[in-house]
C-alpha cells in the first residue's frame, strides 16, 4: 500500500489566537520552508492540514449556526451571513499559509473543505476525493484546513481540521493509500502531564488518565483545542497510524520530523491489534 504522512499545522501556532484575525507570518513562512527544505526529492507525500486559529474561531464564536433552520427570520439571517463571515475569515489564513509554500518553492494545491465536503449532524459524511487524489498522483502538495460546511441535518456546520483528516484518512485507505503517522505541530513540547513534563507515550490504555488533565485551549476555540486532536490520535491509533505532538516553535524541528529522525515530543502509539502485519 502507498504510504503519506499527514501534517497539522495548529491554528495556535500559526496566530496569535488571543488577538482576533492576527497571523504569524514569520512562523509560516519559517514552516513553509522546513516543509520544501524535506521534501527535496519529493519525499515524503504529504498531505498538510492547517487550523485557523483567531480567523475562523473568532468568526465561529460570533455567530450561531444553529439558527439556520430553527431559528427566526432575523435570526435565520443573521445566521446566514455568519456561514459566509466564517468562511471568508477560515479562507484568509489559509491563503497566507498556501501563498507562503508556493513562496518557498512548494506546489501546494488548494482544497476548500466547505467546497469538497458535505457533513451530517457536524460530521463529514460525503466527501469528493478525485481531485485530492489527482493531486497527490501529480506531485503537488494538497492543504486542507478547518472550514465551516453544508450540513445535511443542521444547514451548515463547523468542520474542524481533525475532523476532514480523519475523514480523508478513512477514504484514502479504500483507495489504496495508506497513512504513515501524523505530525501535529504545536506550542508545546508534546502533552504535559500535573507537573508541566512531556509525556513521552500513550496509548489507548494509557489516554483516559491523561484526558482528565487536558485543560481549556487558550484563547478562542470552537472545536476543543489539545483534546480534540488526542481524540483523534486515539481514533489513528485503531486505525494503525500512529501520532507524533510536537513543538512547532522549534526552528527545524519539523524538518527532522519529515525526514524521519525521532524529535522530542507525545508519540501516541498504535494499538497493538491495528499494527500492520
Amino acid at each position: 500500500m502507498d504510504e503519506l504522512v499527514l501534517v497539522k499545522l495548529g491554528g495556535s501556532l500559526l496566530t496569535d489566537k488571543r488577538r482576533p484575525r492576527r497571523a504569524r507570518p514569520a512562523v509560516i513562512e519559517r514552516l513553509a520552508r522546513e516543509i520544501v527544505e524535506a521534501r527535496r526529492g519529493g519525499d515524503p507525500r504529504l498531505i498538510l492540514g492547517h487550523g485557523s486559529g483567531s480567523f475562523g474561531h473568532v468568526a465561529a464564536a460570533a455567530h450561531d449556526l444553529g439558527r439556520l433552520k430553527a431559528g427566526t427570520a432575523t435570526q435565520r439571517a443573521s445566521a446566514r451571513r455568519g456561514v459566509s463571515a466564517i468562511q471568508q475569515s477560515a479562507a484568509h489564513l489559509h491563503r497566507l499559509v498556501v501563498g507562503a509554500l508556493a513562496e518557498a518553492g512548494a506546489a501546494p494545491f488548494s482544497l476548500a473543505p466547505s467546497s469538497f465536503l458535505l457533513a451530517r449532524g457536524g460530521r463529514p459524511k460525503r466527501l469528493a476525493m478525485a481531485p485530492l487524489v489527482a493531486a497527490l498522483d501529480l506531485g503537488l502538495l494538497p492543504v486542507v484546513y478547518g472550514d465551516v460546511v453544508m450540513d445535511e441535518e443542521r444547514g451548515a456546520a463547523i468542520c474542524s481540521t481533525e475532523a476532514v483528516l480523519l475523514a480523508l484518512v478513512r477514504r484514502l485507505r479504500r483507495r489504496g493509500l495508506g497513512v504513515r503517522r501524523l505530525l501535529w505541530l504545536g506550542e508545546t513540547d508534546g502533552v504535559y502531564d500535573r507537573r508541566g513534563r512531556t509525556i513521552p507515550r500513550l496509548d489507548r490504555l494509557s489516554f483516559p488518565a491523561v484526558r482528565e488533565m487536558i485543560g481549556a485551549p487558550a484563547g478562542t476555540d470552537v472545536t476543543g483545542g489539545m483534546l480534540l486532536r488526542l481524540e483523534t490520535a486515539r481514533a489513528l491509533a485503531r486505525l494503525g497510524i500512529e501520532s507524533w505532538i510536537v513543538n512547532g516553535t522549534v526552528p527545524g524541528l519539523l524538518g527532522d520530523a519529515l525526514r524521519g529522525r525521532r524529535v522530542p515530543g507525545t508519540r501516541f502509539a498504535i494499538d497493538e491489534e491495528s499494527r500492520p502485519a
